[in-house]
This record gives structure tokens, sequence and C-alpha cells, in this order.
């Protein structure tokens, strides 16, 4: 999608330097953003231009929420999802904060299941998974990923507007990893970190461009790639059974 880039600038070094600015050709109406604001602006712009108020999966019901529908927080608390969470959560329907790391330390050996998070350069990503319900919205929950090798933890905030399984919470976790891939496909392929020019219009072109080629690609690689079968130990049944 053509609105699904934006141009990071510096406060200081650019957005304040009204020369570089005119040189730059940087329109008047831009002002500085922080990257999350940026990514929030081309979430916004995703929701818009397909029509709805969810974005995801449609054909499997998994779907993660606008800011707008994860109130209190609004933007800040739904672009923390995926994020690695060393503060504090609530449990016991609100009425606990506690520290994320301490909640992975407390669970039962039984609370943790094995699921496949996606693909990787080296086949299926199999981690230990757990999940408990955090506030007193009926679909929040902390997601916990654990290394099976190292116990290295990770940790995911999620909401959902309807009830999930555990497995698409995995499934939408792990597209994390697909995003940094195709970052790097960009860039090796399509030469998407190329630009060398310092101009507004050109690199907005550059980029555009760039996304261009590389869904060609990618639309041609899948049409090639066989049907790969389902995992089962990542069926939406096996997921409500762990739970």
């Amino acid at each position: 999608m053509a609105g699904n880039r934006r141009l990071y600038l510096p406060e200081h070094s650019w957005c304040t330097d009204s020369e570089r600015r005119q040189a730059a050709g940087i329109p008047d109406e831009v002002r500085f953003a922080t990257k999350p604001r940026l990514a929030w602006e081309m979430i916004a712009a995703a929701l818009d231009a397909r029509g709805g108020s969810t974005v995801g999966d449609r054909r499997r019901g998994v779907r993660t929420g606008p800011a707008a529908s994860c109130r209190p927080g609004g933007p800040r608390d739904w672009l923390r999802s995926g994020r690695r969470l060393l503060y504090r959560v609530r449990i016991n329907s609100g009425r606990t904060p506690i520290r994320a790391d301490t909640v992975a330390d407390r669970l039962p050996e039984a609370a943790w299941h094995r699921q496949n998070a996606g693909a990787g350069a080296k086949g299926l990503r199999y981690y230990d998974w757990a999940w408990i319900h955090i506030g007193t919205g009926e679909h929040r929950h902390l997601l916990i990923r654990r290394n099976p090798t190292t116990r290295e933890l990770a940790f995911y905030l999620c909401w959902s507007p309807t009830a999930a399984p555990l497995a698409e919470l995995v499934r939408v976790a792990g597209n994390r990893w697909s995003v940094e891939e195709c970052f790097q496909a960009a860039k090796g392929q399509v030469g998407l970190d190329h630009h060398q020019v310092r101009n507004w219009t050109s690199w907005h072109r550059h980029v555009t461009l760039a996304m261009l080629a590389l869904a060609f690609l990618a639309t041609v690689a899948a049409d090639a790639a066989p049907d790969q079968p389902a995992d089962p130990l990542t069926t939406p049944g096996a997921a409500t059974r762990s739970r």
C-alpha cells in the first residue's frame, strides 16, 4: 500500500532546520513525529483503506484491534503489543499489580504448552507458551514465550474482540518475525535501503517502487510454492484443549 511508508525526520537536525527542509523539498505541513506515532499513522491508514476496524486474517477470524478499541490506553497501549514487557500487569480481575516476569516465574510447568510460532530460516519455530488473563477486560491476556533450550522469556500483551485460542495468539505473535524477514528481503532483493538522495519526493518514489517490486516477487513466489500441510500442534482445537 502506497500510504504504508513514513520517513522519520529527526527533530533537531531536520524538523527545526528550515533551510535544510526547503533544500530537501519537505512540505511545510510535515512536523516532527516519533517512530511510534508514525507507526500508528500507518496502522490507521491501513484500517481506513480496508474500510473496517480491525486488521488481520479475516478468513480465520484472527484480528489485532486498533487503538480506539483498546481503551483506556489508546494508541500507546496497543502499540506495546508484541514488545518485551518488564513492567507491571494486573491479574486477579485487575486487583493485583505484578511484574510480568514474576508471573512467568510463578507458573507451574503444566501451564506451558509447546506451540509452533511459524516458519523461520531454520524451519518451524517451536517455543513453550503460557497465557494468563489480565486486567478487567474479557479478552485481555499476557502471552509468555519461553525458549525450550535457553529458558529465555518474551512477553506480549494481547487483546481480541472475541475469544481467541492460544494457537491464534501464538500465530499473531509469530508474525513479528515475518515483518523482520520482509524488511531483510526488501533490502537485499529490491534495494529498499539503497536510496542515496536526500530529497523528500525522491525518497517516497524510491520506497514506493521498492515495496511494489517486493509485493510482486512475493506474489509470484507464493503462487509457485506448494501447499504446506497443517501443523497438528497449532490447530485451533488443540489450542482450546491446552487452555
